[in-house]
């Protein structure tokens, strides 16, 4: 046997070992669908209700689906669709959760359930926002779809509870234009950060990070040594936010003093400027004073919506 027939020999072998290999691998990162097994729709909706319960969420799924695939216009089978999306939801595989969906939205637009639909949907954005130093692009997906709740079904209960995690998502999306803003500002890049501050305080200005904002644009405005803008904007944080560090820093910054206490100004005779009721902070209650939950508890599937 000459030595090129040789070599070529194993390099056909080792070529087939290797997409071996990898048609190996292939199956095993992808779910093993369920083999065909003919069922009533009963038996094999009961079996999906009792891997959800167990908490096997992707077996759920397949036997969710396995009632779309057997009983295509049963009743249940439109149940179905959601119950899977759920399922997958669970499972924090929340591409194919938005996929599924996407599907029932088309598919059953009218359908009671499509507010559960929309708002689940939402919670997969929701649950993928990242930290603030990352890309923020699903957390605007999920600041759409809340906003999609909301403007859809107002009246509703899933309504309510995508408001408050709007506050939250714009609040984040805040965070993020301050980062950016802080980063261009370490640099000296005044300009850059300008824009960014901005953008908060014009796109933001109800969230936690305004104040911070308006300081920092103070900041840069001395820094090119604009100090008439950085007083417009001290004032403004100042009538505002009047007595948060913020301002403080803020005045002390284009002034070169702290601002005067009340105190200090009666003692020099001035009378404190009155405050405007509207602009005044409120004071804290329980509800706002208590941190906000980073990552809630995923809410537990409404049986009474689906029965």
């Amino acid at each position: 046997m000459s030595f090129g027939l040789t070599f070529r020999g194993r390099k056909a072998i080792a070529l087939g070992l290797g997409l071996g290999a990898m048609l190996l691998l292939a199956a095993c990162g992808k779910d093993k669908e369920l083999e065909y097994k003919e069922q009533s729709v009963y038996e094999i909706y009961s079996q999906a209700l009792g891997y959800l319960d167990d908490g096997q969420y992707k077996e759920a799924a397949q036997y969710f689906d396995e009632v779309e695939r057997q009983h295509p216009y049963s009743v249940w089978a439109t149940k179905a669709k959601l119950m899977a999306a759920y399922a997958l939801y669970q499972s924090n595989k929340y591409d194919d959760a938005v996929s599924a969906l996407d599907r029932f939205i088309a598919v059953h637009p009218g359908n009671r359930d499509v507010v559960y639909a929309y708002y689940l949907k939402a919670l997969c954005y929701y649950e993928q926002i990242a930290d603030v130093q990352r890309d923020q692009e699903l957390t605007q997906k999920a600041l759409d779809s809340l906003q999609d709740v909301v403007t859809r079904f107002p009246g509703t209960t899933y309504a309510r509870d995508a408001r408050l995690k709007i506050d939250l998502t714009r609040d984040h999306l805040a965070g993020q234009q301050m980062a950016i803003g802080r980063f261009y500002e370490r640099r000296v890049q005044f300009l850059a950060a300008i824009n960014r501050y901005k953008s908060v305080v014009d796109e933001y200005g109800d969230t936690s990070h305004s104040p911070e904002a308006l300081e920092r644009l103070t900041e840069c405005f001395v820094g090119l040594g604009l100090v008439g803008e950085a007083r417009k904007t001290a004032a403004v944080l100042g009538y505002n936010y009047p007595g948060s560090d913020w301002y403080k820093d803020a005045y002390t910054k284009v002034e070169g003093v702290p601002p005067p206490t009340p105190d200090k100004m009666l003692a020099q005779g001035e009378a404190p400027a009155p405050q405007d009721a509207g602009t005044s902070p409120p004071s804290p209650t329980a509800e706002a004073s208590a941190p906000a939950q980073a990552a809630p508890e995923k809410p537990k599937l409404p049986w009474w919506k689906l029965w």
